[in-house]
């Protein structure tokens, strides 16, 4: 059972916004760090965004900051990476993690995944 699910992605053009959600699956992560990253097909997979579970702490990656934000709503378990101004260097798939302990930007230390979103923004 894959301990992650997201949703939300899709085809957006540029300049347009996306939100994407990522639930747990069987269990609960309420005492872990959450993570965003993103890889495109080739490339090594790149952190997008962090937050604790239960403190609300970010982390964000230079090339969202200021048009993505991450967020959390406890009574949905569920966490959000709202996207906007979205730039077509911004396609990749999207996988939402989580890791026990601090915040990290080092995608090896995450040890629970979801299988991905696509997002596509076309210019």
């Amino acid at each position: 059972q894959v301990p992650l699910v997201e949703s939300g992605g899709g085809f957006v053009q540029a300049g347009g916004s996306l939100r994407l959600s990522c639930a747990p699956s069987g269990r609960t992560f309420s005492s872990y760090a959450m993570g965003w990253f993103r890889q495109v097909l080739g490339k090594e997979r790149e952190f997008v965004a962090a937050i604790r579970w239960s403190g609300g702490s970010t982390y964000y990656a230079d090339s969202v900051k200021g048009r993505f934000t991450i967020s959390r709503d406890n009574t949905k378990n569920t966490v959000y990476l709202q996207m906007n101004s979205l730039k077509p260097e911004d396609t990749a798939v999207y996988y939402c993690a989580a890791k026990s302990g601090t915040l990290s930007m080092r995608y090896v230390e995450y040890g629970y995944w979801g299988k991905g979103t696509q997002v596509t923004v076309s210019s």
